[in-house]
């Protein structure tokens, strides 16, 4: 993220550039020179997950209950310290910076393959942290998840990078808490690392704009423009080569060569070159091809904030706001309401649809080898076409155009050259057109229900509405999810449907610290897989949710609520080894009770589908010591050894 070679410019080659702060320091002598305000700092999300997610298990789908105690813990930290904090969250990506976002997701691709392929030599998740991938939907989750601990959660409408860096400025914070030298280069409030925080003393680094502008002779406004020929997100490093290799040697003439000489030759190349007030304006004195000077100035705008000027633009004017392209399809109090919602991070992927029809997912943990389960992008777009069909059209317009959504969804197998085109898809069981304005606005009981069976109706559940009165919110997402996964996949056996439901069961009734002492002697792939397709089919969830007016509270269908990695590891590989249902419910009859009700319906929905669900046990691999083997199933569970 950020400028090509920056941050360990600054590090390595200049480190007065890196000013170790206290942050409680810092609080108390903003508020003193600034008496009527509070000590804010604005929090990248996106750059602080890889800090916040420290839990031991990762591979396995995410150890939620004890996520949510860690975000705590840094919450209190900065409530002890007096300082207020504001998060932000990445709510589109950009096209310009598309091109960037889809090498990274590809990188990842390759990641995430050496991670199976780990597992499947190992049988254990590896150690590495070059070997990580963060639990699938850790972004979507961690915004409901401030928010549900009393945080003002916001989600970005353009680019992340830019809205923190304008806040911040325009609310006169203390500072921006992330970890991405694009901050250096917007001329806001101070940039402080969050790789190097530390709760305990509350003390982190301040990458200073200030002294990097002093080191390289430059002005406060040549920044942007150092950033574009370094590169960045959005103009790529090799656009600029041939001007970086000009300067590199026009100062290799002039002077020793040291080490960090890139960026000392371009910051020496833009002073030579600087725009005065007699002469040539803007870029146009660097003698640039015209792609050349459209990136840069392209690139340049991006990093001017409210009301700044930049000398290296003939016209300074604004980067033009991104156009809404479904207008004529959406009400505009639809749209108003979306944007709100969105912008307070209270709902999830409308109003990228709403707006631009337009819609991403970043990488899952998915076996590129795995031939019985599909990826999650596909297993659950009937889904996304029937969410889209609650908000768009689904019959083409009086000129024969059909709409559609451009979906940039990671998955083995999918180059992301261009995205997938979806059209939108009636619901079965609704009557005409649906009515947004009925379900987003009224508040009368009778909506209520219809927004209910609406969802269900997403999920192909509509006639299970009154059943599933019997359970609470989180049980009735289980239900939901693991009935749909069960039908889509159609490779599911019956333990595969009891890991599930008894985890859902189980996890219930444990605090995070059960969670802690759980271990399980072995990583299945499979498993690995199962538990990434339930924690995506989540966040479709609450998009659904969304999109019918929420008729479940937000909260009730967040993981920490229904699921846990690795307990639901430990439960699968106790299914698949035979177990009595009375162990793999911890010997508690009520929970044995709620699991068989639970576990009737999923069945009786997936017959009345045509899916029905047979007992298949798995040959999964146990380790023995250095030696892996593959014994068949059922067999008694004192194989594992479990710390509960």
């Amino acid at each position: 993220m950020g400028v090509k070679g920056l941050q360990y410019f600054m590090e390595a080659c200049c480190p007065d550039t890196c000013v170790p702060v206290d942050l409680k320091q810092m609080a108390a002598d903003h508020v003193k020179a600034h008496p009527d305000s509070t000590a804010t700092v604005v929090v990248d999300g996106m750059a602080c997950l890889r800090y916040w997610y420290r839990c031991q298990a990762w591979v396995h789908g995410g150890q939620w209950q004890e996520y949510m105690h860690i975000l705590q813990e840094f919450l209190d930290a900065f409530t002890a310290a007096d300082i207020r904090l504001v998060f932000f969250f990445d709510g589109t990506v950009e096209e310009q910076k598309r091109a960037e976002w889809v090498k990274r997701r590809l990188r990842v691709n390759q990641d995430i393959a050496r991670i199976f392929q780990h597992i499947k030599t190992h049988g254990q998740q590896p150690n590495s942290r070059d070997l990580f991938c963060l639990p699938s939907g850790l972004a979507t989750f961690s915004r409901f998840a401030l928010k549900s601990l009393g945080q003002e959660s916001r989600c970005s409408v353009r680019e992340g990078d830019y809205e923190i860096s304008d806040y911040a400025l325009s609310h006169n914070c203390m500072g921006i808490l992330g970890q991405d030298t694009d901050f250096v280069i917007y001329n806001t409030v101070p940039y402080l690392s969050i790789n190097k925080l530390n709760l305990n003393n509350m003390t982190t680094v301040l990458f200073s704009r200030e002294r990097l502008c002093h080191v390289l002779k430059l002005h406060m406004t040549d920044l942007p423009l150092l950033a574009c020929l370094l590169g960045n997100d959005v103009v790529p490093e090799q656009q600029m080569e041939r001007l970086r290799n000009s300067a590199l040697a026009s100062y290799r003439m002039k002077h020793k060569q040291v080490q960090g000489d890139k960026v000392y030759a371009v910051a020496d190349f833009i002073s030579v070159h600087h725009p005065s007030s007699e002469g040539t304006s803007g870029v146009s004195s660097l003698s640039l091809v015209e792609a050349e000077k459209e990136a840069l100035e392209k690139g340049i705008r991006l990093y001017l904030l409210t009301g700044q000027m930049s000398p290296w633009l003939e016209s300074s004017r604004a980067f033009p706001e991104s156009v809404c392209l479904m207008g004529n399809y959406v009400p505009g109090d639809i749209l108003q309401a979306a944007m709100e919602k969105h912008t307070q991070a209270e709902c999830f992927l409308v109003y990228n649809v709403l707006h631009d029809g337009v819609v991403e997912c970043s990488n899952t943990l998915e076996d590129e080898d795995e031939v019985e389960l599909p990826p999650q992008a596909v297993l659950y777009l009937p889904v996304r076409e029937r969410i889209y069909g609650l908000l768009l059209p689904v019959q083409p317009d009086c000129s024969g155009h059909t709409v559609s959504v451009k979906e940039w969804f990671v998955f083995p197998g999918n180059p992301l050259k261009e995205p997938n085109r979806v059209t939108p898809k009636p619901l079965n069981h609704l009557k005409g057109p649906p009515d947004l304005m009925a379900l987003w606005f009224r508040t009368d009981p009778e909506v209520k229900a219809v927004q209910a069976s609406t969802l269900l109706d997403v999920f192909e559940l509509y006639e299970f509405s009154e059943e599933l009165k019997h359970f609470d919110s989180p049980l009735i997402a289980v239900i939901c999810l693991v009935t749909y996964i069960t039908i889509q996949a159609r490779q599911l056996s019956l333990e595969d449907v009891d890991a599930y439901l008894s985890q859902a069961v189980c996890v219930r009734f444990k605090s995070f610290r059960e969670m802690q002492q759980l271990r399980t002697p072995v990583v299945d792939p499979r498993a690995i897989q199962l538990g990434s397709l339930f924690v995506r089919g989540l966040t479709y969830l609450i998009s659904a949710n969304s999109a019918c007016g929420f008729p479940f509270p937000m909260g009730e269908l967040m993981p920490w609520r229904t699921f846990d990695g690795l307990l639901f590891h430990s439960k699968y590989l106790q299914a698949h080894s035979g177990c009595p249902k009375e162990e793999l419910l911890e010997g508690n009859p009520s929970w044995l009770s709620l699991f068989l009700s639970v576990r009737e319906l999923v069945l009786e929905a997936c017959r009345r589908r045509g899916v029905p669900v047979h007992s298949r046990p798995r040959r999964l691999q146990r380790r023995d010591g250095a030696h892996h083997c593959e014994f068949p199933f059922p067999f008694h569970i004192h194989h594992f050894t479990y710390y509960q």
